[in-house]
């Protein structure tokens, strides 16, 4: 049975503030006719930290933005809607499937990053043992193993008229699955998208981790990319290049066209992307440190790359450009550089549910509909752009195997104030992401307003913070006896919306039982268990 989503206006309190004045508003300003439907390109970034970015994505400028430069986020930043509240996922498999499927993980239990048929990557614990997550990814079609069976969103947009493309890292389904291939999920062309998550390279010269005539290639070897082996290029501007031609593809087809530009920078190895890195060198930065910073700044030429590739072909005012990381930093800890966190002032990073580990730079430029220079604190998170996508496409009532958690924000792009979410914001991850770290542990945890509460299930543990007056997340109220009615609310809220998604816990190893929900009640085996409808398959 189908679930139907009609792509209409959706009622947080909006706060929406522009440098100069919010005026102007286009909240009355209809959409585009039928037949100048806008073309999408969804600009995606591989583990970018929220201020690894020369645009400050805070209400001050902080000293990392001040190591970076990204002139093109600036320049975009001129035009769009900044979101300076953004969330993801912890970790890029989860994030990616909540993109595609506008599910949140909990529901589509894809909960940690994919790669090997039938194999988790969760290392081994001695408190708890994990459930049976989705470990091959997500599938288009029934029956498969250990996936979960969506209606992905290019293969919604496709029957909408558009041509669907995929340029760069895709890491929706595990090796030998069917969403290895992302032309399975409704994408009519992919260039260099498969089950990997990372790349073995990013130098052509070294032909992007490929061994010609080698009859088993490093599973992190980048596909469709062999025009450009042995040259002096980096795959952040091969990949760019792909892109253009295949704007040139759509155009040449008369059809809008939904161009999800999902780049493998900036996520490691910290190859050195030498059009930049000599500049940060000569500052006396850490030479990884400098080669991060290379990679960031070119990400960011591709953006101003595409962005003026747009304008050139005529198309750039109906075009709609979205700006956006996966997941939090990588911390330096974990890059192998210097020791603290390169989220600063968020705590953590990538796989902790600290701020520093789900909180993203993220823009949205909408010519003629949303305001310029905008920015808007309202929490959204990744899979509202699922259904914002499809209003934005004008798709009308789609139907879908899975029931949408995300909500359109196409009111907050036009400037409505009093925009409603109908949900808190949610992060589950039952699991166990194979790196150390701040807060690195099977969780979940919601944000209702200003407060974020987040429960540990292998102790137990429960904490609490105050974002607006603690965005550091120094001041944990989680004992605070004057807390104690917000933290059982808190917590009885998230239990039923993770008992609504039929959400998985781990099992503790000492008593062989279900870790207890986060307001204490007892975990049942989850319905879809009951049912027999176990091994990830969504029904």
């Amino acid at each position: 049975m189908k679930n139907h989503l009609l792509i209409t206006a959706l009622g947080a309190a909006a706060v929406l503030t522009s440098p100069a004045a919010a005026k102007n508003r286009k909240a009355d300003t209809p959409a585009p006719r039928q037949g100048e439907r806008p073309n999408i390109l969804f600009f995606l970034v591989d583990d970018m930290g929220w201020q690894d970015t020369s645009e400050p994505f805070w209400k001050d400028t902080t000293p990392l933005n001040r190591t970076y430069h990204t002139p093109n986020m600036e320049k975009m930043a001129s035009c769009a809607v900044k979101f300076t509240a953004a969330y993801a996922a912890a970790i890029s498999s989860p994030s990616r499937v909540s993109l595609m499927t506008g599910m949140n993980p909990a529901a589509h239990r894809v909960t940690n990053w994919t790669l090997r048929k039938d194999q988790g990557p969760d290392p081994e614990s001695p408190l708890v043992e994990w459930p049976a997550w989705s470990v091959n990814g997500i599938s288009a079609t029934p029956g498969v193993e250990r996936t979960t069976y969506v209606t992905p969103l290019p293969e919604l947009l496709r029957e909408a008229g558009y041509r669907t493309i995929i340029v760069g890292k895709a890491h929706f389904g595990a090796i030998g699955t069917p969403a290895a291939d992302p032309l399975t999920l409704g994408f009519d062309a992919n260039v260099a998208g498969h089950a990997a998550g990372g790349l073995a390279s990013y130098l052509g010269e070294n032909d992007f981790g490929n061994v010609p005539g080698a009859a088993e290639q490093s599973p992190f070897a980048v596909p469709d990319l062999e025009e450009y082996w042995g040259q002096d290029i980096f795959a952040t501007e091969a990949l760019t290049i792909e892109a253009k031609k295949q704007i040139d593809t759509a155009l040449a087809m008369d059809k809008p066209f939904f161009l999800y530009m999902s780049h493998y920078a900036v996520h490691v190895p910290l190859d050195r992307d030498m059009r930049f890195y000599p500049k940060y060198a000569a500052r006396g930065m850490d030479p990884k440190e400098a080669a991060y910073a290379a990679l960031v700044e070119g990400m960011d030429k591709s953006l101003g790359d595409l962005r003026d590739y747009l304008k050139e072909k005529g198309i750039d005012r109906n075009t709609v450009v979205v700006f956006l990381s996966d997941n939090g930093g990588l911390s330096a800890w974990a890059r192998g550089g210097k020791p603290g966190t390169q989220n600063w002032p968020l705590r953590s990073g990538k796989g902790s549910p600290m701020e520093g580990g789900v909180r993203v730079p993220m823009m949205v430029e909408w010519p003629q509909v949303a305001d310029s220079n905008t920015h808007c604190t309202v929490p959204v998170t990744i899979q509202d752009l699922m259904p914002t996508m499809l209003e934005i496409a004008q798709a009308g009532k789609v139907g879908t195997v899975q029931r949408i958690d995300g909500q359109s924000i196409v009111p907050l792009l036009r400037g409505d104030a009093a925009m409603k979410r109908r949900r808190p914001l949610v992060w589950h991850f039952p699991n166990m992401w194979d790196a150390t770290g701040d807060g690195i542990a099977p969780y979940s945890a919601i944000r209702m307003g200003d407060w974020k509460l987040i429960y540990y299930y292998d102790t137990g543990r429960t904490m609490l913070f105050n974002l607006r007056e603690d965005i550091f997340e120094k001041i944990d109220h989680g004992t605070n006896p004057r807390q104690e009615k917000r933290r059982e609310r808190m917590a009885k809220r998230l239990t039923a919306e993770l008992r609504r998604m039929d959400a998985q816990v781990p099992r503790l190893k000492a008593t062989g039982k279900w870790c207890r929900w986060p307001d204490g009640s007892p975990y049942r085996t989850p319905r879809r268990e009951r049912l027999g409808k176990g091994d990830g398959i969504h029904f």
